[in-house]
């Protein structure tokens, strides 16, 4: 009978592991649901986060772009404001160089014709103090050669009036 009570003992014990092992099972899927209700949980927390996340980022991007777009507004009414000077200036700048140019070489022929002056007035000054020099040397000469005349004359007139 021991055989017999053997394998009765075998199934016995078989059923016992197995009902445990059921339960062990039942215990591990609850577990596992339970690990995978708390999983998803956790990831649907996550992507609402990730949601909330995006729509600031979104908010934030649309306050930049709005930014971008009034700093651009901004800078085409500075550029516009400044455009009309800028050229005006650009045109008298160019104006200014230009007439710059043309003095270079007109400074240079006036400092030409300075020393050129100079000299001719120099030439001339002392063409005329030479002049004056000669004028004074005839003056005496004339004066010398009457008074020499008018003494001959007064001779002769002796010389005359003697005989």
């Amino acid at each position: 009978m021991q055989p017999t009570t053997e394998p009765a003992q075998t199934q016995s014990q078989q059923m016992v592991s197995l009902s445990f092992s059921s339960q062990m099972s039942r215990e591990d899927e609850e577990m596992a649901r339970s690990a995978l209700s708390a999983f998803r949980a956790k990831e649907d927390e996550i992507e609402k986060r990730k949601m909330e996340v995006r729509e600031r980022v979104k908010a934030q991007l649309g306050r930049v772009e709005e930014e971008t777009r009034r700093l651009a507004n901004i800078r085409e009414e500075l550029e516009s404001m400044a455009d009309p000077m800028r050229k005006e200036v650009s045109l008298v700048r160019k104006k200014v160089d230009s007439v710059n140019k043309e003095l270079k070489p007109l400074g240079a022929t006036v400092q030409k014709k300075e020393r050129e002056y100079k000299e001719a007035l120099d030439t001339f000054n002392e063409k005329n103090r030479e002049k004056v020099q000669l004028i004074t040397k005839l003056m005496e000469l004339v004066g010398e050669s009457e008074k020499l005349r008018l003494k001959k004359l007064e001779e002769l007139s002796k010389s005359i009036e003697t005989e």
